[in-house]
C-alpha cells in the first residue's frame, strides 16, 4: 500500500469518528497540499493531516508539541474533539 493511499484511510477513518461525536468534518483533497480533515468549528474549521514522522503517523493540527498524537491512539478522536470544543 503506498503511503498516499494509507494517509487517505487515516484521514476516513478520523473523519468518521469525529462524525459519530456529531461534529461536521469533511476531507479535503487539495491539488497542491497535504490532505487533511475539516472539523466544523465557530471560529473556523481546524485542520488535521495524517503525516507520517518517521515511521510512525500522527494526526496533526498545528506546529505545537501538544497538538498531534498517535493515529493509532485510542484517544485521538477524542483528543481533537477536545480542540473543537475550546
Amino acid at each position: 500500500m503506498s503511503s498516499s493511499h494509507e494517509q487517505y484511510l487515516h484521514l476516513v477513518r478520523l473523519a468518521w469518528g469525529l462524525r459519530q461525536l456529531e461534529l461536521g468534518v469533511r476531507i479535503e483533497l487539495p491539488a497542491s497540499q497535504e490532505p487533511y480533515v475539516a472539523v466544523r468549528r465557530e471560529s473556523g474549521p481546524l485542520r488535521v493531516l495524517a503525516l507520517l514522522r518517521g515511521k510512525k503517523w500522527i494526526f496533526a493540527w498545528g506546529r505545537g508539541r501538544h497538538q498531534w498524537i498517535a493515529v493509532f491512539d485510542e484517544d485521538a478522536v477524542r483528543r481533537i474533539h477536545e480542540m473543537v470544543a475550546r
